[in-house]
């Protein structure tokens, strides 16, 4: 017995009608445009007899199987494959791609061109390569979590007229003097019109910079201010003394019997001067340099050879306040304090040649030890212009003592300098320069200064070249373990103008 079958969809009494196919449809060049039609399932002998071809076709879309779907209902469009149509140009451009290299190409990799900071700290200026934002301050990334850095100090590089002191000005002072908590102190050493070139600045934050004439008509810093011996010890003193005074002989160091000698003298200088009011200064400290201890059982040869180490740092300590009495000689001035959110030392008409540059530096640094130690909870950056004075002399010992000391008061000490050149490899200095993770150098003339900072910080091989072909505002920045990026320092009107640092040329060209 037969049973009735249904007839399939588009068919008529179990016969397939053909679909009208538009005017076009056979028309060469123009039957490209005609809609694909879905092809009906091929119903087996089994479907039919159960009629299951009128159940697919009346199905909704969204239940039909995936080969019943027109293909104008599935997402995307149809591939063609016809390599004829290819070869006449129907499915891409004629036109050949232009030749690149992968370089050039990463831009196109938004992964690769990401920005090479986070958003965190101070705004620095641009990438140059991906356009982004660089932000970065050592301070903030010290104290990350977890820490991006182990070490805030900061070392700066570039010739004379690179950027680097506009950079310095902008970056490593105003701009964080934004932030709560932090404040900035200057050594400002370069001249401009007769004061420091801080001095503008150091006005415009609503004080006075700290004045150092050889005259003695500016400020006055003690050597043995009682603030330094409570921040770094009798041992911290010693140190200072011995700075000094191998600053004034010339970068003779202090040998075991004059380190000895010094130590005495300040342990006599201090019981003198525990109960007293007055604060004792380097002037009080002469007549104990050269006294014999007589309770150490000394031989009369040894006894005098303590006596001539100690008259040997006295007369060196003599000629620095001979020379220049009224920068070292007497208590520090009361203006000498920490109570603005930017304090300028302004050491520009000392001599560069000579022991007083070096010596306000040192005194400046131990002096802050013990003043920060007082008021903890602030973050202060130090700046060094012509910092090799502090990395690359007899200060240097100093520094590379007082690093974990400076790390735990927010010490984040700032190094400007020409070239790294000038710091010779066996001064302590040098370890300074080395675990300095944040650097900023700008263009360097020479190629041995190019090559000192590709392979003092392990830049790219190709990195001294692009070092001596810098634009004035350009610098290769690098942190940490990080790679290199090359910044493009930008700077708002204001801070222009003040932190321009040509103003004598700039009034040489003005018209009338």
């Amino acid at each position: 017995m037969t049973h009735p079958t249904t007839p399939a969809a588009g068919t008529t009494h179990g016969k397939r009608t053909a679909t009208k196919k538009p005017w076009y449809g056979t028309v060469p060049g123009l039957k490209i445009f005609v809609t694909p039609v879905a092809t009906s399932p091929v119903l087996t002998g089994e479907e039919d007899a159960a009629g299951s071809a009128a159940a697919v076709s009346d199905a909704p879309v969204s239940s039909r199987r995936p080969v019943d779907v027109p293909p104008f209902e599935r997402p995307g469009s149809v591939l063609r494959a016809s390599s004829g149509a290819a070869a006449r140009g129907w499915y891409a451009p004629r036109l050949a791609g232009a030749p690149s290299t992968t370089r050039q190409a990463e831009i196109l990799n938004t992964g690769i061109i990401g920005a090479p900071t986070g958003i965190d700290g101070v705004v620095n200026g641009t990438d140059t390569l991906s356009s982004t934002m660089i932000s970065h301050d050592a301070p903030t990334a010290y104290n990350a979590t977890p820490r991006k850095l182990t070490s805030p100090n900061v070392l700066i590089i570039g010739t004379v007229g690179s950027g680097k002191s506009s950079f310095t000005k902008t970056v490593m002072v105003m701009r964080p003097l934004l932030l709560k908590n932090h404040r900035a102190v200057v050594f400002d050493k370069k001249d401009e019109g007769g004061e420091g070139e801080y001095a503008g600045v150091t006005r415009r934050m609503g004080t006075e910079p700290l004045r150092f004439d050889p005259d003695g008509s500016g400020t006055r810093f003690n050597l043995m201010d009682p603030l330094i011996a409570r921040g770094t010890g009798l041992q911290g003193q010693m140190l200072l003394i011995n700075a000094v005074a191998r600053i004034a002989r010339g970068d003779t160091p202090a040998t075991e019997w004059e380190e000895k000698a010094t130590r005495y003298a300040l342990q006599l200088l201090f019981e003198k001067f525990q109960d007293t009011r007055r604060a004792a200064t380097t002037t009080d400290l002469m007549p104990f340099l050269g006294l014999v201890p007589v309770d150490q059982g000394l031989s009369g040869e040894a006894s005098e050879r303590f006596h001539q180490a100690g008259l040997s740092i006295r007369f060196g300590l003599q000629n620095l306040l001979e020379t220049y009495a009224g920068v070292f000689d007497g208590e520090t001035s009361q203006q000498v304090d920490l109570s603005h959110k930017l304090t300028t030392f302004d050491i520009s008409q000392l001599p560069d040649s000579g022991p007083a540059i070096p010596t306000v530096m040192a005194i400046g640094n131990m002096w802050l030890m013990g003043r920060l130690r007082e008021e903890r909870g602030f973050v202060t950056n130090v700046i060094y212009e012509e910092g090799w004075h502090m990395i690359g002399g007899p200060s240097a010992q100093l520094v590379k003592s007082n690093q974990k000391l400076s790390r735990s008061l927010g010490i984040s000490n700032v190094f400007v300098m020409h070239k790294g050149t000038d710091i010779p490899p066996d001064s302590p200095g040098y370890t300074v320069v080395q675990e300095a993770q944040t650097v900023y150098a700008f263009r360097q003339d020479r190629p041995e200064d190019a090559r000192w900072a590709q392979e003092t910080f392990n830049f790219a091989p190709d990195t001294a070249a692009t070092l001596m072909g810098l634009n004035p505002g350009h610098c290769v920045f690098k942190y940490g373990s990080n790679p290199e990026t090359h910044i493009r320092h930008i700077r708002s009107d204001w801070e222009v103008e003040v932190t321009n640092t040509d103003s004598a040329m700039a009034a040489g060209n003005a018209t009338t």
